[in-house]
């Protein structure tokens, strides 16, 4: 069973769901990230993500 549009995770946690990720707050940006993958930071820093989009 898919994640909802909209699930959120946190750097360093693992992705719960193949897609399109942005980054919540600014700056912000978008990265597809694969399910089983650790979130990445962004610029450098520790951000939650926001699956917007399925792969």
């Amino acid at each position: 069973m898919k994640c909802p549009i909209g699930t959120t995770a946190k750097t360093g946690e693992t992705c719960p769901e193949s897609g399109v990720w942005e980054v919540v707050g600014y700056p912000t940006t978008t990265a597809p990230i694969a399910k089983g993958n650790t979130m990445p930071p962004y610029s450098g820093k520790a951000v939650t993500w926001k699956l917007i989009q399925y792969a």
